[in-house]
Formats: structure tokens, C-alpha cells, sequence
């Protein structure tokens, strides 16, 4: 307990708020891996008040009666809590621990929210609140996890609409409700109200909170698979934007996260370019990457460059960054990326790898082949509809290519017919995109070349037409497409 609370005393002293977050995790320091055991064997129920209340008050600096009051209960529910997770720590596989821990945290958290609006607690000390809260949303999906095993062992039976299935939103196997997260993400909401209410000058205001409990909200509804309720927290950041300070002026890492999840509930809504803005809201994250210095008192300093680049290893956080930004930029572009990503990002490969070498080939068959392979995991990371989307990219590489073949720009009357043997040959296993792979195939060929119309093709080039990947209109009369003479008939490919 005597070290906890001189690393408190000294935080106080020194206006630490990092410092003082580190007093009330729930993961030992690396330096000191039985320090939880120390804190919480130190004392017992009947005494552990009376104990940190002479630690607190004994040693300046003195705080005032009610902050002084405030804190003691902080770390009592903090002991408490310190408790329920060794005594976790100690049970078997199965037993109910999860629940236990996250009633226990999020009693604390309640505690740290109630110290900031009745006891004054100074906006220094926010990483406290960032620490519960952070720590909150894991212990609740635990706590659900838990939940949900129990209910599939039969253990806990589901009533009224849970055994139903009505709560369609829900992330856990089966029909059981996430009560936990949800329940979190109330507790996170007040302290976003907190933050976003405060009237004090700025330079002593909890609104320098406001990001990062904002991302805390994103992550819950993320999980939750309530995306549109983060548009709640955007409108009221929009109403509070004059009484905030400048987003420059908030820490680098708080912005990036704010930016990508932005950008990605613009990517869902399929609002790839925003009015007034410029670029794309995903590609803003990735440009604050490389912004400048920020200008909170609680940033930590920016990391130095890596001493060999050749042996650099982006964060995760570019990965992340890279898994939107390659589809954005197919919609927004209507080009293909670069055939090879640096080896930096080679785990990301797989992911995208086979997809771009069939659009770039136009290859229909292959390009379903590379969306079922990662079907999973596009589906996950909420990919899959705006990656299906592209095949129209494949559709126009595989009419280029074709086009190409039978003359290029000398001749700009192309018969649908042509085009829509194109089509079928691509459309089957192993076809190249252009025609010529699948000649050999022979009865099977002829087979799949019936399973798709000259008028289907049609409506495939009209849709192409319409979405500007095409220049040039359909005769009808002629069954033929005539492309333009001027420019490019195929934009975005040069040709």
C-alpha cells in the first residue's frame, strides 16, 4: 500500500496525471509484478477505509475535505476491485469471475465520474478517468463472454425476448444480449457528458477529455454493432465546436483514432467524399500521422524516427488505416493501387493481394474466387459490400483488354456480342478475362457460355455508362457500343 500511495502523493505534488492513472490499473507495473498482491493483502474489509484514509490525509499535499473524501473512496472501491480480479486470477476455467469484476470496476468508475462533478477533481487528473474507463469496456465484454458460455452450457436460460432471437444487433454467439457492454457504454456516455459540459476556462478544462472518451464511445458502439449511434456523439461535437479548443491542440494520438473512426462511419454510409472537404475523412487519419507536435500538456513526447527504415514495422494502426483506404481509394479514384505494397504491410498481402490481381487481369471468375477466400474477414471489418462494388473496375479491365485485342482506338464500334463473350469466358473457372485461356475447354465451355445473355451484357455496359467507367452510348439498333473519339473511353485507364 506505501508504494501505491507515494506514487499518489507524488503525482499530486507534481500535477502528474499520468502518473497518477498508474495508481489505478488493474495490470501490475513490469518493474513490480506482485505489486496488486502487496496493495490488496496489506489490509483487510473491516480496516481498508480507515487505512487509506490516514495515507491520504496524513502526507501534503493536503487536498481539500471533499476531494480528500472523494479520492479515499476511489481507492477503497479500487482495493476492492484489485480483490475480485486476483481472486479471478486464482479460480479454474468456468466459474464466474468476469461479471463480479466488471460490477466491482465499474464501481470504481462511478466513484472517479462522481469525484469530477461533486468534488472538483482538477482536469490534470482525466488519465484516471481514461484508465477506468478504457478498462471498464474490456471487463464488460469479458464479463459477457462469460455470460454467453454459460448460456450455451445451459446453464442460464434465455426469457421472453432474448429467447426469441429479437435482438438481431447482438455480437455473441446465439440469441444472448451483450447487458454489460451496454451497460458500459452508459457509463462511458456520462463520462463523454462530463467532458462536453464543462465550463471552465480552457486551460482547466475536462474538455481536453472529449476525444478520447468520444473514441471510447466509437469502440463500444463498434462492438455493439450500433454504428449509427456514434452520430450522436458527432452532432454534439459539432454543437460544442466554438467552446473547444482547436482539435490541432489535442493529443496526436486522440485526433488519428477520432479521424479513423470517422472515416470509417463515412465509409459505411458510402460517403466517400464529404462536402468542403478534402481528402477523403479516412485519408485525414492517415495525414495526422505526419502532422505536427500537439500542443496538450498531456501528450506524450513524439516517437523517434526508426535507425533503420529498411527494418521498420508499422504499427497495427496503419494496417488498420491501409484496410479502408485501399477500397476508398477503388471508389474514389476508379484506379487500381500499386501492384506491390511495401513489405512493411505484408499482412495485409493476403488480404488484398489476389483481389487487385484480378481486377487488374479482369478477371470475373478470379475476382469471386478472392472475395469468397477472405469472405470472413471482409465481412468483419465491414469491407465486403464496397469491395463487391469493384467488380464494375474488373467488368471495365476486362472490356479494356478486349477492346485492346481488336484494335484499340482505331476502332471505337464494338459489337456487345464480342464483349459479352468476353464476359462468359471470364466468368468461367480459370478464365483469363479476354477470351482466348478457355478455347480448349470445349462442351463445358459452351456450357457457361450460356448462362449469361448478349441482353444481360447490355445492361452491364449501360450500368458502366451510367457510373462513368465507360464513355460512349449503346446502338441499339446495331447492337453495338460506340465509344467516344475524344479523350478517354475507358477513364482512369489511360486509354
Amino acid at each position: 500500500m506505501q508504494t501505491i500511495f507515494d506514487t499518489f502523493h507524488r503525482a499530486q505534488a507534481a500535477g502528474s496525471g499520468p502518473l497518477l492513472s498508474s495508481t489505478l490499473t488493474p495490470i501490475p507495473p513490469p518493474h513490480d509484478p506482485f505489486l496488486l498482491h502487496r496493495f490488496y493483502k496489506s489490509s483487510r474489509p473491516v480496516s481498508i477505509h480507515r487505512e487509506i484514509q490516514f495515507e491520504i490525509l496524513a502526507r501534503p499535499p493536503h487536498l481539500s475535505k471533499a476531494e480528500s473524501t472523494a479520492w479515499i473512496d476511489i481507492y477503497v472501491a479500487y482495493w476492492k476491485a484489485i480483490g475480485e480480479i486476483l481472486r479471478a486470477e486464482s479460480r479454474a476455467h468456468g466459474e464466474d469471475w468476469a461479471i463480479k469484476v466488471y460490477e466491482a470496476w465499474k464501481d470504481l468508475t462511478n466513484l472517479l465520474i462522481r469525484g469530477y462533478s461533486h468534488a472538483g477533481f482538477a482536469a490534470w487528473t482525466m488519465p484516471c478517468l481514461y484508465t477506468a474507463g478504457k478498462y471498464l469496456r474490456i471487463f464488460a465484454i469479458k464479463a459477457d463472454e462469460e455470460q454467453a458460455a454459460k448460456v450455451r452450457r445451459g446453464e442460464v436460460k434465455m426469457e421472453g425476448d432474448a429467447l426469441l432471437g429479437d435482438d438481431i444487433m447482438a455480437t455473441t454467439p446465439g440469441f444472448e444480449k451483450n447487458e454489460r457492454l451496454e451497460d458500459a457504454a452508459r457509463v462511458i456516455n456520462r463520462m463523454f457528458t462530463l467532458c462536453i459540459s464543462d465550463r471552465a476556462p480552457i486551460e482547466e478544462s475536462r474538455k481536453w477529455g472529449l476525444y478520447y472518451t468520444t473514441n471510447l464511445l466509437f469502440k463500444t458502439y463498434f462492438k455493439l454493432n450500433s454504428v449509427s449511434l456514434s452520430k450522436n456523439c458527432l452532432r454534439a461535437l459539432e454543437a460544442a465546436r466554438t467552446d473547444m479548443p482547436p482539435m490541432e491542440a489535442f493529443p496526436k494520438s486522440h485526433i488519428v483514432t477520432f479521424k479513423y473512426y470517422v472515416g470509417v462511419i463515412h465509409f459505411l454510409d458510402e460517403e466517400y467524399h464529404r462536402k468542403n472537404t478534402s481528402p477523403p475523412p479516412i485519408t485525414s487519419a492517415t495525414n495526422t500521422l505526419t502532422g505536427t507536435k500537439s500542443l496538450s500538456p498531456l501528450s506524450p513526447p513524439p516517437p523517434s524516427p526508426p535507425q533503420n527504415p529498411k527494418n521498420y514495422s508499422p504499427p497495427p494502426f496503419h494496417r488498420l488505416l491501409l484496410t479502408y483506404l485501399i477500397p476508398t481509394h477503388l471508389h474514389t479514384t476508379l484506379t487500381l493501387p500499386s501492384p506491390s505494397l511495401p513489405p512493411q504491410f505484408s499482412p495485409i498481402h493476403p488480404l488484398f493481394s489476389p483481389l487487385l490481381q484480378a481486377l487488374r487481369a479482369g478477371n470475373l471468375s478470379a475476382f469471386s474466387a478472392a472475395l469468397a477466400l477472405n469472405e470472413s474477414v471482409y465481412v468483419n471489418r465491414r469491407i465486403y459490400l464496397s469491395l463487391e462494388r469493384a467488380r464494375d473496375l474488373c467488368l471495365r479491365n476486362l472490356l479494356r483488354k478486349t477492346w485492346l485485342m481488336q484494335g484499340g482506338k482505331e476502332n471505337t464500334r464494338v459489337k456487345i456480342s464480342l464483349w459479352a463473350r468476353g464476359v462468359r469466358w471470364s466468368m468461367m473457372d480459370g478464365g483469363g478475362g479476354t477470351g482466348e485461356e478457355g478455347k480448349g475447354d470445349g462442351d463445358e465451355g459452351k456450357g457457361m457460355e450460356m448462362e449469361m445473355e448478349d441482353e444481360e451484357v447490355e445492361c452491364l455496359i449501360a450500368g458502366l455508362i451510367y457510373k462513368g467507367l465507360l464513355k460512349g452510348y449503346i446502338s441499339r439498333e446495331h447492337a453495338t457500343v460506340v465509344l467516344n473519339r475524344k479523350g478517354e473511353a475507358f477513364p482512369g485507364t489511360g486509354v
